[in-house]
């Protein structure tokens, strides 16, 4: 039940949920609806296991596919908590156990998202909780959760000024559409975005953002020069600061009488919208944390489209991008990732890039629906960025092609295929620069193979291994790697040693050499299936040294 002269739905499970939203925690179950009350947050302590009512539980350490998850759900029944928040992760066994279990006790079990820490977990849903309790004003109530444009405007209405929003680093979150006779400094960080940096340090060395952070009340800065009058309210909850509210006079009009009133209630009202933004913003990081768990097929497809606007049940393909081992990837401001999502805008394709160790992933969302022509998008695109950016870093880069799978829950398999063929196009000098799986199937098979074989240890004196030991031992000796290049090129000494820049002479007197110290027989076929298999391999399965 509400208290007197409360919302209904102030401090309940359903206007947390409101304002923190999925980026934070998912809901799993409800057993007694979202009506349930929620007065605080508490981190289960093993050696002190306190349950408190009406509090949401964080099982931090609680495995959510264990019987302990299980009791920890009933007794926080039993003791009228919330609800009960897991870590990330869960099977359809572990759902299905908790939820049971939360049907029995009445409790209701959350998730933790997988980009979200369990220290930032605390500070979000105590926030939220506070934000959750305060009541908005009048003139705002009816501006949709998370709009600051539009709340910049009413505040902006109600106080006869100009108003940004911004948040604790100064950058402008939102700001009033107010246009007339606007001054320099505001014209300034509009169009920048932020306060300007040495705005923000003359502000810091007098102490300002100290006093605007733990002030309890409006900061009122009198006109100054061609400064005008200004207001500044810190927009806080659950005693962590979120940004803060700026108005300022226009048109050389004093603000309204009561403008510092209305925006301490604004600062009340903006929390909720400031926290709620945080965490539904579809900012590049938070849209990168939601592919890059979606992709590694341990997030959740309606967060992820929700973060960036893709179409859950549309056909959709990843493509993975790489430059080959020993070519110097591009090290400009943006590097390949701000290329790649350069080139796919200018493209014209909504997608979404990942950095994924020196390359990147690229999820393209939105694709036609007949697979013929859904397969031909990918390939031009997979064509179009190779190309643009081998021009412009100067390297080769090269692109797998995932499958074109039906929808963003499919995407963790066409990251698979994609990630395979771009190993593919890597690991050799072919002309190819763009390949799906099934283009390069020989050498995707060949590397499974060897793969498989990592940890097979061979015999220690392998003809292999004695050459290998060889070449160590005589500095300058090549004698590995030449067998390499005749072995690739089928036995064919004039091939081999044009790749290798020798006289054909120098090779055969280095297949004498490797002979004589190896012992390879290179006329046997096992020996020389052996030889190769072992020289991909690399050395730690000679049984010898590397």
């Amino acid at each position: 039940m509400a208290e007197p002269g409360e919302s209904p739905d102030q401090g309940t499970l359903e206007r947390l949920l409101s304002v923190v939203g999925a980026g934070a925690v998912e809901l799993h179950t409800a057993p007694e609806g979202l009506r349930t009350r929620v007065t605080g947050v508490h981190v289960l302590d093993a050696l002190e296991p306190v349950i408190r009512p009406r509090e949401l539980l964080l099982a931090v350490g609680v495995d959510p596919g264990s019987a302990h998850a299980v009791d920890v759900v009933r007794r926080a029944g039993e003791a009228g908590a919330a609800g009960v928040v897991f870590g990330p992760g869960r099977p359809a066994p572990t759902a299905r156990a908790l939820g049971a279990a939360a049907e029995e006790s009445g409790t209701a079990v959350l998730f933790r998202t997988a980009w979200c820490t369990w220290a930032q977990l605390v500070g979000v849903l105590r926030a939220g909780l506070a934000a959750a309790g305060a009541p908005p004003m009048p003139a705002t109530s009816g501006v949709p959760l998370g709009d600051l444009d539009s709340l910049a405007d009413a505040v902006a209405a109600l106080v006869g000024g100009s108003v940004t929003i911004e948040d604790t680093e100064s950058r402008v979150l939102a700001y009033s559409s107010t246009e007339e006779n606007v001054d320099e400094m505001r014209r300034l960080t509009i169009l920048g975005r932020r306060v300007p940096p040495w705005r923000v340090a003359a502000m810091r060395e007098a102490g300002f953002f100290q006093a605007l952070w733990g002030a309890g009340d409006v900061l009122h800065r009198p006109a100054h020069g061609q400064d005008p009058e200004r207001l500044v309210g810190a927009v806080r909850a659950g005693g962590e600061a979120l940004g803060s509210v700026w108005v300022a006079a226009v048109a050389g009009r004093p603000l309204a009488p009561n403008a510092a009133e209305t925006l301490r209630a604004a600062a009340r009202t903006a929390a909720a919208h400031l926290l709620h933004h945080r965490t539904h913003s579809s900012d590049g990081r938070l849209v990168e944390d939601a592919a890059r768990a979606l992709l590694e097929d341990r997030g959740s497809v309606e967060v992820l489209a929700e973060r960036a606007s893709l179409p859950p049940r549309e056909p959709c393909a990843v493509l993975a991008v790489g430059i080959r081992s020993g070519h110097p990837a591009y090290d400009g401001p943006s590097g390949l990732y701000g290329l790649l999502t350069l080139h796919c805008a200018a493209l014209g394709h909504r997608v979404v890039v990942v950095p994924a160790g020196g390359g990147a992933w690229v999820l393209v969302s939105g694709l036609e629906r007949d697979a013929r022509r859904a397969d031909g998008q990918v390939r031009r695109l997979g064509s179009a960025l190779a190309d643009q950016l081998s021009a412009t870093t100067g390297s080769p880069v090269k692109a797998g092609l995932g499958d074109v799978v039906p929808g963003l829950a499919g995407a963790p398999a066409s990251r698979r295929s994609a990630e395979r063929a771009l190993q593919a196009l890597l690991a050799t000098d072919g002309p190819h620069t763009v390949a799906r799986s099934e283009d390069v199937a020989d050498t995707v098979g060949i590397l499974q193979v060897v793969e498989a074989l990592r940890g097979v240890t061979l015999p220690p004196r392998t003809s292999v291994a004695r050459l290998r030991e060889f070449d160590a031992d005589h500095g300058g000796s090549c004698l590995v790697e030449t067998l390499r290049a005749y072995l690739d090129h089928f036995g064919d000494v004039s091939a081999a040693s044009r790749a290798l820049g020798v006289h054909a002479n120098s090779l055969r007197y280095r297949l004498r050499r490797i002979r004589q110290v190896s012992g390879l027989d290179l006329e046997s076929p096992d020996a020389r299936l052996l030889a190769q298999v072992q020289l991909r391999l690399g050395g730690e399965s000679d049984g010898a040294r590397p």
